[in-house]
């Protein structure tokens, strides 16, 4: 990712251009943490793609952590998400993915990530992963 392509601080965001320029800003975005002991997102509008009939599979991602020497900067973190936009994935390997993602972005001390797709058919999923960096 070039230098000169971090988010802007003021105006509209770019659309990212794909997951892996998206953690590349969540890392270079993120910022020292002031000694908070927990830090909780609720993102109640993720958009992914279903990957077995590719339509929008709509719902909210809760990510919860414990600050290692970093914080996830909240714009980089609506950046890293609107990437998942055209992304083909079951709501178990997002959880999965998102939460590898932000380990190697902050390397946090702890991580969960819980994916909850809106029922679509009549079913509703969610699915959760943690991650901690002794098991890194």
């Amino acid at each position: 990712m070039p230098e000169n392509y971090w988010l802007p601080r003021s105006g509209p965001m770019p659309r990212p251009r794909s997951i892996a320029e998206a953690v590349e800003v969540l890392k270079h975005e993120a910022f020292p943490a002031p000694g908070v002991s927990k830090v909780r997102f609720h993102a109640r509008e993720f958009t992914a793609i279903c990957p077995r009939s590719g339509q929008p599979d709509f719902g909210e991602v809760i990510i919860e952590y414990i600050p290692n020497q970093l914080c996830l900067e909240s714009k980089a973190l609506k950046f890293y998400l609107w990437a998942y936009r055209d992304e083909g994935a079951y709501a178990e390997s997002l959880a999965a993915r998102i939460a590898d993602d932000i380990m190697a972005a902050i390397q946090p001390r702890y991580v969960r990530v819980v994916v909850r797709q809106y029922p679509r058919g009549g079913i509703e999923i969610e699915a959760e992963a943690e991650r901690s960096a002794e098991n890194s």
